[in-house]
């Protein structure tokens, strides 16, 4: 199984065609895909717990309840994964961001390993308007990718301009 984790405030916007382009890609390899959107479920901003680190050290578990145990428990499972999000000033957008943030607190220094380590992450950065930051967007997502131990896949940047092309290189994506 590959997720396809989202932040898409917009269904038919770019970002969503970029996730319905890399859920292609996997289905077209004979593979079963996920689409996870951080926009239409629960996710909050890490509370920065106790002395800092809450539970998310000793235990690799967050005590906000909402939809990261579950995302947690998905990756481990995953085969591979892509991360999807708009380009807000250079960044990944607040929902895709309050994942990364709170992924890589309970998973980069998890006793048992992290959920994501040695595993493939395709990232897209799907930059509206001027189609500026998608660079330093993907760059702040392979950084992500590295603290938590995973592979950086193909990185993805996706504008207005170029956005036929682009998608047609995410759908095409050969997946191992």
């Amino acid at each position: 199984m590959y997720l396809v984790i989202t932040a898409s405030p917009n269904e038919n916007g770019l970002t969503a065609a970029c996730g319905r382009a890399a859920c292609d890609s996997v289905t077209n390899a004979g593979r079963e895909a996920e689409i996870i959107d951080l926009c239409a479920g629960r996710i909050s901003p890490c509370l920065v717990c106790n002395d800092g680190w809450g539970t998310c050290l000793p235990e690799a578990k967050c005590v906000i309840g909402d939809m990261m145990d579950a995302l947690q428990a998905k990756i481990r499972a995953a085969e591979g994964i892509f991360l999807v999000t708009p380009v807000y000033f250079g960044q990944p957008n607040e929902r895709m961001q309050y994942f990364l943030d709170r992924f890589r607190r309970m998973e980069c220094f998890n006793k048992a390993g992290s959920a994501a380590k040695g595993k493939m992450i395709h990232l897209i950065a799907a930059a509206g308007g001027g189609g500026a930051g998608g660079g330093t967007c993907l760059a702040e997502m392979e950084m992500w990718c590295s603290h938590v131990g995973a592979v950086t896949g193909e990185r993805f940047d996706v504008t207005r301009a170029n956005r036929g092309e682009v998608i047609d290189a995410i759908r095409l994506l050969p997946i191992q």
